[in-house]
This record gives structure tokens, C-alpha cells and sequence, in this order.
């Protein structure tokens, strides 16, 4: 299941990364580095979140990552596959509400692998309630 692929990649961005607890911005971007994925935030907002470094863009990160969660509006997320796609990542989650029709279908013609209606940080939390 290209779900679980994607969860096999262990360099991760979290486009859209906030410092606000109550997002999935900053609930995915921990719960990511807590099984211990390297994780990139990204959002031009900060500059660091919790002592972690923030990325003012993909452009910007210090190696390639093998997989994007996607935490941003449909209007930024569209604009964000084609940075996407200049770096050679491949792999890209959606959040739920990041993306509309255009986006999937301009991500599919990129030929990017592309998980959405799902979200990573119930698949982490799933993840531990298995291990329990």
C-alpha cells in the first residue's frame, strides 16, 4: 500500500509547520521526530519551533527528503508541486482540506506518488496503539 511505502521513507518535510499545539502542523512534525523520522519544518513564518530550525522553503533544506507532508492550503499546495518536482521528491502527503481536485490531478500528471484523504498523524498514532 503506497500509504505504508510512504511511512517507510525516513526523511520528512512538514510544509506549513506551525508552533501553534493545537494544529496538525505541529502535531505531525512532532509525532514524525518522535519515531524518529528526520524532519524538515517548513514555513517562511519562523525561523524555529521548539529548538528545531524552520525552512523558509524546500529550496532552503540542508539534504533531500524522500517525502513531503503537505499541510497548507490547496492554493499554496498547488504552487508547491512544482518546487516538489524541480527537487526529484517523489513522494507527497496531503493532509486532509490541502487539496482540491486541481492539485491531485496536477500532482498526477507530475507523476508524483501521492497519498491523501488520510493523515499521518492518526496513521503514527495507530502505529503506537499497535505497539501497546
Amino acid at each position: 500500500m503506497l500509504r505504508d511505502e510512504l511511512l517507510s521513507k525516513k526523511i520528512w518535510a512538514v510544509v506549513g509547520v506551525t508552533e501553534n499545539r493545537e494544529k496538525f502542523g505541529y502535531k505531525i512534525f512532532k509525532k514524525l521526530i518522535e519515531h524518529g523520522y528526520e524532519t524538515y519544518g517548513v514555513n517562511p513564518k519562523y525561523s524555529s519551533i521548539d529548538g528545531e530550525k524552520v525552512y523558509p522553503d524546500l529550496k532552503s533544506l540542508p539534504k533531500k527528503v524522500e517525502a513531503v507532508d503537505v499541510v497548507v492550503p490547496p492554493k499554496v499546495a498547488l504552487g508547491l508541486l512544482d518546487e516538489i518536482q524541480e527537487l526529484g521528491i517523489e513522494n507527497v502527503w496531503f493532509q486532509p482540506g490541502t487539496y482540491d481536485e486541481e492539485v491531485i490531478e496536477k500532482a498526477q500528471q507530475l507523476g508524483l506518488k501521492i497519498v491523501y484523504d488520510d493523515c499521518v498523524y492518526a496513521r503514527l498514532v495507530e502505529r503506537e496503539e499497535d505497539r501497546s
